[in-house]
C-alpha cells in the first residue's frame, strides 16, 4: 500500500495510545433473485495523536462488525507522520482517484480549517494548526487516500539533511 513513498517509517500498534475517528459507513445492497441483500462498509482513521496514523476499510452485514473489522484494518497500515510544532513542515499537494487535497501549514492558534474526511485524518495525526483545501471527488474515501498521499510526501529538515548528507543550518542557508 505504502510501496511508492521512499521514506514510510511504519509503526507497529502495540504500545500506543490509538483514537478512532469513523470518517464514513455507506450501505451497499446486492441484488439476488431472493431478493435484496443488504451490508455496509465503513471507512475508520486511527491515531495516536503524535505523528502515528493509519486507516482502514471494513465490510460486514451489520454496521458494528464493519466498524471493528475497519478498526483492526488500520492499525495494520499504521506509519509516522513528520509534525513540527502542531503543524506540517511544509505545504504539500496529495491525489487519489478524482480527489484532490492541498495541506499548508498555519500559524500557532489556527485550528484544523478543514473539511470532515481530511479533519478525521488531520486531528488523529495530532496536527492543530493546518490549512487545507480539498478539490474533486468528495468520496470519503478516495479524500482520505489523498489526505494520506500528501502526509506521506512530507519530510522534515532532519531528514532532508541526512538524505543529502550535510549539516542541518546548510539545509536553511543553502
Amino acid at each position: 500500500m505504502f510501496q511508492k513513498y521512499k521514506n514510510v517509517e511504519r509503526v507497529k500498534p502495540s504500545g500506543l495510545e490509538l483514537q478512532d475517528h469513523l470518517v464514513g459507513v455507506n450501505r451497499v445492497t446486492k441484488v439476488t433473485k431472493g431478493g435484496r441483500t443488504f451490508g455496509f462498509s465503513a471507512i475508520v482513521v486511527v491515531g495516536d495523536g503524535n505523528g502515528v496514523v493509519g486507516h482502514g476499510l471494513g465490510k460486514s452485514k451489520d454496521v458494528a462488525s464493519a466498524i471493528a473489522k475497519a478498526i483492526e484494518d488500520a492499525k495494520k497500515n499504521l506509519v509516522r507522520i513528520p509534525i513540527i510544532n502542531h503543524t506540517l513542515p511544509h505545504e504539500q499537494k496529495g491525489k487519489f482517484g478524482g480527489a484532490r487535497v492541498y495541506l499548508q501549514p498555519a500559524s500557532h492558534g489556527t485550528g484544523v480549517i478543514a473539511g470532515g474526511a481530511v479533519r478525521a485524518v488531520l486531528e488523529s495525526v495530532g496536527v492543530h494548526d493546518v490549512l487545507s483545501k480539498s478539490q474533486g471527488s468528495s468520496n470519503a474515501h478516495n479524500v482520505v487516500k489523498a489526505t494520506f498521499d500528501a502526509l506521506l510526501q512530507l519530510r522534515s529538515a532532519e531528514a532532508i539533511a541526512k538524505q543529502r548528507g550535510i549539516s542541518l543550518s546548510k539545509v536553511f542557508n543553502g
